[in-house]
């Protein structure tokens, strides 16, 4: 049984080492518990909650130069979007995550797409993911061109409103 060479490898070393993408937790904390390492149970117990997903979005507009594709202007971003489990969320961003568009603000064991960032720069939220264990796995984005100049609203700049992209980057921590 793999589990028993976890369990032979802390009694030898007293620290636990997992490969990436270990998906028997569970199993194992039972086998440290049937031989009484509760240290190992507990450390596996820490590492259960501590992992996870968090996926950062954002949509924003951009307008191209004078010399079209190669002169590309990004103009800003609307709002970044913070999707994962809520407790991660809450410890990696802190008091810049804002929770008003959750209803279920109270429970803290869910996962929520509703957060979203009092900040909107990109760099910071990629440096507190980072400072907090997370490394990126994945990333997508997309352009799209969008309304035409009569369905714009007054004071609304037409190459703004019409070129628009939407990016997503998940990040994950073992």
């Amino acid at each position: 049984m793999l589990s028993h060479r976890y369990v032979l490898d802390y009694l030898r070393s007293g620290s636990l080492v997992l490969p990436d993408c270990f998906r028997e937790k569970e199993r194992l904390k039972r086998e440290a518990l049937h031989y009484g390492l509760n240290t190992m149970a507990d450390s596996l117990e820490g590492q259960k909650k501590n992992c996870g997903y968090i996926t950062i979005g954002y949509r924003g507009s951009f307008q191209f130069g004078r010399d079209g594709l190669t002169d590309v202007k990004f103009r800003k971003i609307s709002r970044i979007l913070v999707c994962g489990r809520v407790a991660i969320c809450r410890t990696v961003f802190g008091e810049s995550l804002n929770e008003s568009r959750d209803p279920d603000h109270l429970c803290s064991d869910r996962y929520t797409a509703r957060f979203f960032l009092k900040h909107s720069s990109i760099e910071q939220a990629f440096d507190q993911l980072q400072e907090n264990g997370f490394r990126m796995t994945g990333s997508c984005g997309s352009g799209t061109a969008g309304a035409s100049a009569a369905d714009l609203k007054p004071g609304v700049d037409q190459e703004e409103n019409r070129w628009n992209h939407y990016n997503e980057f998940v990040f994950v921590r073992d």
